[in-house]
């Protein structure tokens, strides 16, 4: 159990950051919404989308393969793993810009970006400086300093939210007041390409900050190492590129399933701005991703029945947290809505769908644990691409009948398929054990509250405000339940507080 509250800990202060960062992105989205077309806020929607895969097959799984190296007990030198993943990255993303500059036309007319070759050289540079970054990160992860992580992250994020700030509401105001002097860097007719400049300054101030992370160790590649790394790390690449396409390829495939070219750009955007709405259960995933991996690697050199104890709880408690998450999204959507513009309110319908295919992901994360751990990470690989064949497969028979509620349906179908093919085949090559029953049981009654909070209460007429009390005391009766299957005292809750007041 202690090992489940170091889990817990570090979820926390990773989810810091996630969470007030992700919150300050967030806000950015009326500020989209409003300030631009729906049209081209569906261009940002799909460059961004192009971006997580570029990050992807940049990264190439070795931010995973670094934390399995590290702790591996063949390698004694930590930071000679580190060395040779960082350098490795560092050679790739720099020749990944060299491509983009080289094939620049062809590149900016399939982005969408005609006219803003620009935007496509600015997005290059970003995403290639984020991914040798991921490495530092991912060392700061391995030596626990999450609070410096948290920091690095919360500047970073801080940053570009002011440079978005600047450029798309000061600089327009004061070219009103001071034309000739806004005029020396600003260009109104440059629009949603300073949401792209923003990102590149952040990230090249991140790589900045990053520099002690960047010192004291020698910059070469292991050649043996490397490719053991490669090995172990490729067919996470293949995962990781499949499992990002499941999040992205109906974004990119959409504009092509439109026959209306300007339809397709106006349903994206509508799509990407209520996909957005679901960013409080991404970020717990995040936060949650960033703590596990360093907790089952560690874990794993335990042996015996509490190693996969911890696994167990780990999966039963993020399964709790996700569904209240779900449950309080769900019942106070009718607030939440607000933080974009009515005009996508036509979108809201996906929210539920896009998020539990997000809760189905999660626990299709919490799953990879046997095939991590066993290096059979072409399992993962496998996985994903099955589940990309369902997305696209969907989206293709879906996209042109539904628009983009076909996108949402796709995802979870998509999630669903991969969590429980993951499921069925560890439970033979790595049994753990996980209580399908206890939650079984908590998915049953989330489900219920959600009928009855959702579906069933507004059959009442009842003024807002009364739903409103109706729904946090069904958020109540969800804790309650939690509390009483999983027999939690008062003392269990207050001994973490107890403990740290008689320290003082």
């Amino acid at each position: 159990m202690a090992g489940v509250k170091s889990l817990v800990k570090d979820t926390a202060v990773y989810g810091i950051s996630s969470i007030v960062g992700r919150f300050l992105n967030w806000m950015l989205v009326p500020l989209y919404t409003i300030c631009f077309p729906v049209e081209e806020y569906g261009v940002v929607t799909f460059v961004y989308s192009v971006v997580a895969l570029a990050m992807v097959i940049l990264t190439y799984g070795l931010e995973t393969g670094f934390f399995r190296f590290a702790n591996h007990e063949r390698w004694k030198d930590p930071m000679e793993v580190y060395s040779t993943a960082l350098t490795s990255l560092t050679v790739t993303s720099t020749l990944f810009v060299l491509l983009v500059v080289l094939f620049i036309r062809p590149v900016t007319h399939w982005m969408e970006c005609d006219g803003h070759p620009s935007y496509v050289i600015i997005m290059a540079v970003c995403v290639a400086l984020d991914a040798i970054m991921t490495m530092p990160y991912a060392c700061l992860r391995y030596r626990r300093r999450a609070f410096r992580f948290a920091g690095l992250r919360l500047v970073n994020i801080g940053l570009n939210i002011g440079l978005n700030l600047f450029f798309i509401l000061l600089c327009p105001w004061l070219m009103e007041r001071a034309p000739s002097f806004v005029g020396s860097f600003y260009d109104p007719s440059f629009g949603i390409g300073y949401i792209f400049l923003a990102n590149l300054i952040a990230s090249a101030v991140n790589m900045l900050m990053m520099i002690p992370e960047l010192r004291g160790f020698r910059w070469r590649i292991n050649g043996r190492l490397w490719r053991e790394m490669m090995v172990y790390s490729l067919p996470l690449l293949v995962l990781g590129v499949a499992g990002i396409m499941n999040q992205t390829i109906d974004k990119i495939l959409y504009p092509s399933l439109v026959a209306d070219p300007a339809e397709a750009m106006y349903g994206l955007g509508i799509y990407g701005a209520n996909y957005k709405i679901a960013v409080i259960l991404l970020v717990f995933l995040q936060a949650f991703r960033f703590a596990y991996e360093p907790f089952i690697f560690a874990r794993n050199k335990e042996g015996g029945e509490a190693k996969l104890q911890s696994y167990r709880d780990a999966m039963k408690y993020f399964v709790v947290f996700a569904l209240f998450i779900f449950l309080g999204v769900m019942f106070y959507l009718g607030v939440i809505r607000y933080f974009i513009s009515p005009r996508y309110f036509s979108g809201l319908k996906v929210v539920p769908v896009v998020m539990l295919a997000e809760f189905f992901f999660g626990i299709f994360f919490n799953l990879s644990v046997w095939y991590k751990l066993t290096d059979r990470t072409v399992y993962g690989m496998w996985f994903s691409l099955l589940g990309l064949a369902v997305t696209v497969t969907l989206n293709i028979i879906l996209v042109p009948r539904i628009a983009y509620m076909g996108c949402a349906v796709a995802a979870l179908c998509s999630y669903a398929v991969m969590m429980f093919a993951s499921y069925f085949i560890g439970a033979r090559k790595y049994p753990i054990g996980y209580p399908v029953g206890r939650i079984g049981v908590y998915f049953f009654i989330a489900g219920l509250l959600y009928l009855l909070g959702v579906v069933a209460l507004p059959w009442l007429g009842l003024h807002e405000a009364v739903n409103g009390v109706i729904r946090a005391l069904m958020l109540g009766v969800y804790v309650f339940a939690v509390i009483r299957i999983e027999h939690i005292s008062p003392a269990d809750l207050l001994g973490p507080l107890k403990a740290k007041l008689h320290r003082r």
